[in-house]
């Protein structure tokens, strides 16, 4: 989050822009950290709790074929 410690005009600015994202919703995107993901609002920098990244789980491969699917045609339109 943005913030301006030292001046009061900073931390009023602040609190505008946290108010307008309330009213219209904030700016998110996706920010990645060492091992956590979470949204930050491009706006006023407010932080979602975000998911915590771990290892990838690996998934055996499989080894049977998917039947395929097969489309139907229609030879005639019916009209009611």
């Amino acid at each position: 989050m943005v913030t301006h410690t030292g001046d009061l005009s900073g931390r009023v600015m602040d609190r505008v822009r946290q108010m307008l994202c309330g009213l219209h919703g904030h700016d998110a995107f996706l920010q990645f950290q060492q091992d956590r993901m979470f949204l930050r609002c491009a706006s006023c920098g407010h932080e979602t709790p975000g998911w915590e990244v771990s290892e990838p789980t690996r998934v055996a491969a499989r080894t049977e074929p998917r039947p395929a699917l097969r489309a139907q045609l229609i030879s005639e339109r019916r009209v009611a």
